[in-house]
């Protein structure tokens, strides 16, 4: 373990303790909106204010708003840990080793979870990179692997998922989380997007991403979208999505090169409106991007934001950007609010 790793992995363990007493705050933070399109102004105030709500983390990602308890919960993947986030009551830890639950060190800089969800019980769901696999957090606190294998081989590193309305889980796995990435001797094959059906089948759906990352469902479910951060190949990607759950027809559906940051920082974590419009993080900010392809404006923050989150009355969004959580009220709503 490198030095700069163990005095992350102190520092977080010291604010999670903090954290459990931390002061309501919220402080407004810089922010340039620019409207490119018409429907943009619909969407996005052009004084929308974005306020910093939490700070001190280490590299915060997959933000996922919990509408039964009325609170935020966002993986730091460093320091292996979920905080939870509500209105009124500041931060506190929710879930150590919540990526990596071995008893020796890990490897690499990035064991803990990475993107969250919730299915139709309530019940976290989430990447676990140390782990290599995706969990789902029962009552009792134990976590039940959904999937952490496929056709004989351990999955990468989990990275982002999203349930399909009939219970069926999507989700993206690239090796940013192995100790060696894509040099990891232990990599799987292919870097794939897979689905987990209800009864529990892993099916790999895509194979032909080198780097997959986030991944969202249009409204209307008939098309999957997924970024892609390889250098080769920075893009927000669509799939046509069959009657019986497969994708087929990808495509570049808009090309994110513009913000790629090497060696693998590009288009992020998404999420999608009500209307079909995607919500991209990538860094330095957010594009916001039309269901028919057309780059309606951004947001710049001026941080390096990894995902975004529907929340509070669904117009509210989420951002985890660097050592940092935000929020933003927006005029549009979330998909299934």
């Amino acid at each position: 373990m490198n030095d700069l790793f163990f005095f992350r992995l102190m520092a977080a363990a010291l604010l999670s303790v903090l954290f459990q007493g931390a002061t309501v705050w919220a402080e407004p933070v810089s922010v340039t909106i620019t409207s490119l399109n018409p429907r943009f102004d619909q969407l996005v105030p052009r004084d929308a204010k974005l306020e910093k709500i939490a700070d001190g983390f280490t590299w915060v990602e997959g933000p996922v708003w919990n509408k039964q308890g009325g609170y935020l919960l966002f993986s730091d993947i460093p320091a292996n840990s979920i905080y939870k986030w509500k209105p009124g009551e500041g931060v506190s830890l929710f879930l150590k080793n919540s990526g990596y639950s071995g008893v020796t060190p890990f490897a690499g800089n990035e064991p803990g979870s990475n993107g969250l969800t919730v299915d139709a019980n309530g019940r976290l769901v989430l990447c676990r990179h140390g782990d290599r696999q995706i969990g789902r957090l029962e009552e009792e606190g134990r976590i039940t692997t959904m999937a952490d294998r496929y056709d004989g081989y351990r999955l990468n590193s989990p990275n982002d998922l999203v349930f399909k309305s009939n219970g069926d889980l999507y989700f993206t796995d690239p090796p940013f989380g192995l100790p060696n990435a894509f040099d990891d001797p232990s990599k799987a094959p292919v870097q794939g997007v897979y689905r987990v059906s209800e009864d529990g089948i892993v099916t790999r759906l895509v194979t032909d991403i080198n780097a997959p990352n986030g991944i969202a469902f249009s409204p209307d479910e008939k098309t999957l979208y997924v970024s892609d951060v390889d250098p080769k190949r920075a893009a927000w990607l669509a799939y046509d999505v069959s009657a019986d759950g497969t994708v087929a027809n990808g495509r570049v559906f808009f090309d994110a090169t513009r913000w790629r940051k090497d060696p693998y920082f590009g288009p992020d974590g998404f999420k999608v409106d009500q209307q079909g419009n995607i919500f991209g993080a990538r860094p330095g900010g957010i594009t916001v991007i039309a269901p028919d392809g057309t780059l309606l404006g951004t947001i710049e923050t001026g941080q390096p934001t990894s995902n975004v989150a529907w929340g509070e009355d669904g117009r509210t969004l989420f951002v985890t950007g660097g050592t940092s959580v935000y929020r933003i009220r927006l005029m549009t709503k979330g998909a299934r609010y």
